[in-house]
């Protein structure tokens, strides 16, 4: 029998990759400074015990890995049709955003369908919880609660409860004695998770587990977190706003591109299953600098409001350029474009550009619109109220073609609008709302300036009919 070769062995504290050498850089994860010598020893593995022996695909039940509603369908959305048993769901976000307060009122409906829900707050005493639960109507015999820092503790709890949903806010507030490391640091964010999943799979319970987010906007902790759980959801939202929105950023149960829309309320979060409206200003006229496009978040059509303000700058230096939930380096191509191909110059001119409900049109589908904007701000000339636009714009100044166009017509047709300029060659129709082809961003402009013409003055008042509203 060899003897066991030991050689030194480095570790990166973020993401738990190995290498032989010291580096300055993880090459996995690209952090700095988190590569440590951690010693290893090399040793032959032999054939072990296994816990389930290998079956045939075709034998396995697919019904234990059937989602099961959460009764929130806006979340329901986003997960994919609900939380699947033994599965793992990481759940991250902003300070006060309403994480607690929705994951709350997710448990309480998991105990309204006859099955135990626990509850396992670091952060807050149990009466804090209670006074909530009070508020938002959270009240239940099957929701159990438990306030511990201590991972030994949170096991002996699901002995006890044995719920079927188990709720961890927040991981970086529990530890283990069995890690020398603070609270909150990588190795025992690693290692309590690591336990969390292992109990979440063997005895098959739904876990939610909060994260922290640190202050630029990555989850806190090592990078292995998101890999080891099956669902990574971030809870975003305005303080400013009531609006919230849950995006997956991984989600192996659905799709990892979908969205759901809250709305913060004094009695808790509510579901919005029809949020376009949120994202149109509400006036009686057309304003110069705002154009409409149809965004597409998921399978999700939203329509969504493009506003732009141009002014000569009041003082000498570069003129500024302000972007807000577009994509900065877009907006800077379009006002290229329209100065090389549409004739209109920004040098002199402040720049700022936005959407209406704290919603990111960050897609290429809406170059259209957020071009038409500029335009119509830097002209002073306002498009028609009814009008919307939907394209990606090129360097060349072609309008190119773009995803889902039947879907993105419906639901402007549906909120009231009659006309669309859409990429000229695509071919797309929806009731109630024509389609003007524009293969060109100069032919956008001008069939605009046409529209002007034959409609009048948009600046008159117009009354926009929204179906269902």
């Amino acid at each position: 029998m060899t003897k066991p070769s030991r050689t030194a062995a480095y570790r990166c504290a973020e993401c738990g990759a190995t290498s032989l050498r010291w580096l300055g850089r993880c090459p996995e994860c690209q952090a700095w400074g988190t590569v440590a010598e951690a010693g290893a020893a090399v040793r032959a593995v032999r054939a072990g015990p296994v816990q389930r022996p290998a079956r045939p695909i075709g034998e396995l039940d697919p019904d234990d890995a059937r989602a099961r509603p959460t009764g929130v369908g806006e979340l329901d959305r986003v997960l994919g049709g609900g939380l699947v048993p033994g599965s793992v769901v990481l759940l991250a976000g902003e300070p006060g955003v309403g994480k607690s307060t929705l994951l709350l009122d997710v448990a309480r409906r998991f105990a309204a369908g006859g099955q135990r829900a626990l509850i396992v707050t670091g952060e807050e005493s149990p009466a804090q919880v209670r006074l909530r639960a009070e508020r938002t109507g959270a009240v239940h015999d099957l929701l159990y609660l438990a306030a511990e820092n201590d991972l030994g503790a949170v096991l002996t709890h699901l002995d006890d409860v044995a719920p079927g949903l188990l709720v961890v806010d927040s991981i970086q507030t529990i530890s283990t004695d069995g890690v020398d490391s603070a609270t909150g640091g990588v190795p025992q964010i690693r290692a309590v998770a690591a336990a969390l999943i292992a109990v979440a799979k063997q005895r098959g319970i739904a876990t939610v587990i909060v994260g922290h987010v640190t202050k630029d906007g990555a989850i806190a902790g090592p990078r292995v977190l998101e890999h080891l759980v099956d669902v990574v959801l971030h809870f975003e939202g305005d303080r400013h706003s009531s609006l919230r929105l849950i995006r997956a950023t991984k989600n192996r149960y659905g799709a990892a591109d979908e969205i759901g829309c809250f709305e913060m309320r004094e009695n808790g979060i509510t579901g919005l299953a029809d949020p376009s409206g949120l994202f149109l200003s509400e006036r009686a006229a057309a304003v110069a600098g705002t154009c409409v496009t149809v965004s597409v978040e998921g399978k999700r059509p939203l329509v969504t409001e493009v506003q732009a303000l141009v002014a000569r700058a009041t003082s000498g230096g570069t003129p500024r350029r302000s972007v807000t939930d577009l994509d900065s380096g877009r907006v800077a191509m379009l006002l290229a474009v329209l100065a090389r191909h549409g004739g209109i110059a920004f040098g002199e001119h402040e720049v700022y550009a936005a959407t209406v409900g704290g919603l990111q049109a960050t897609e290429p589908a809406a170059d259209l619109a957020v071009a038409l904007a500029l335009a119509s701000a830097a002209r002073d000339a306002p498009l028609p109220p009814t009008c919307c636009a939907i394209g990606e714009v090129s360097l060349s100044g072609d309008v190119r073609r773009v995803t889902g166009l039947d879907r993105r017509l419906a639901e402007a047709a549906r909120l009231g609008f009659t006309i669309a300029l859409v990429p000229g060659g695509q071919t797309a129709s929806a009731p109630g709302i024509t389609t003007l082809p524009v293969a060109t961003l100069v032919d956008a402009l001008a069939r605009v300036a046409g529209l002007r013409d034959r409609l009048g003055d948009p600046r008159r008042p117009v009354l926009r009919t929204v179906a269902g509203r």
